[in-house]
């Protein structure tokens, strides 16, 4: 496989696996919702650091020792389920107050820090994207990849994460749709921490 047929290849399928609604992609709408606009981008600036972890990782040989040792999966699934179920169940019991359109300060905002830490441990504790790393990485790429491919690569996939999220962020915070979330806070508040408790669950009981 030529470089640009690989690259091309791996962004293709890097982006089929980000858009497929998950853990990333559930977190990325509840904090642009329940939020702002602002901390949806930086939970997705996350997003991309721990992108950067899964290629670190993967690079320096340790998807191989993952991939062969059944306790240290262990220990990042459930690591991964213990925050998606710590999440939900705090989105779940929360009470939202309404987030003013027309005011830029939004008081129940979170610092950009506290947006990037969700959307970083998100995204390194899920237990699929270290999988679809670990499948990426032993049988899409080769060992014998020259460096430069690998940059290139790994750029895309962290841009094209950290763009993806920004624009879910950027979409569902329009101002018809944050209409509609605010007059239905608490119900989507629920709604997205059920989800969260139950993507934890599926991931804690699938082989």
């Amino acid at each position: 496989m030529t470089d640009l047929s690989l690259i091309t290849s791996v962004a293709l399928i890097h982006l089929l696996a980000v858009i497929s609604p998950g853990p990333d992609f559930f977190m990325a709408l509840k904090n642009s919702l329940t939020y702002s606009r602002k901390t949806g981008i930086y939970t997705a600036v996350g997003f991309g650091l721990g992108i950067a972890v899964h290629i670190f990782y993967s690079l320096a040989g340790l998807a191989l020792l993952i991939s062969k040792s059944v306790l240290i999966f262990s220990i990042i699934k459930y690591l991964g389920v213990a925050y998606l179920l710590y999440i939900g169940v705090l989105s779940f019991i929360s009470n939202p107050k309404e987030i003013s359109l027309e005011n830029k300060t939004h008081l129940q905002d979170i610092s950009p820090l506290k947006a990037i830490r969700i959307g970083f441990l998100t995204n390194v504790l899920n237990p699929k994207a270290t999988l679809f790393f670990l499948s990426l990485f032993t049988l899409v790429i080769s060992p014998d990849t020259a460096n430069s491919t690998l940059v290139i690569i790994s750029s895309i996939l962290i841009v094209d994460t950290t763009l993806w999220f920004s624009l879910v962020a950027i979409f569902f915070t329009q101002k018809r749709i944050r209409i509609i979330y605010n007059r239905y806070q608490k119900a989507f508040s629920k709604i997205f921490g059920g989800v969260l408790i139950a993507i934890g669950l599926k991931i804690a009981f699938s082989k």
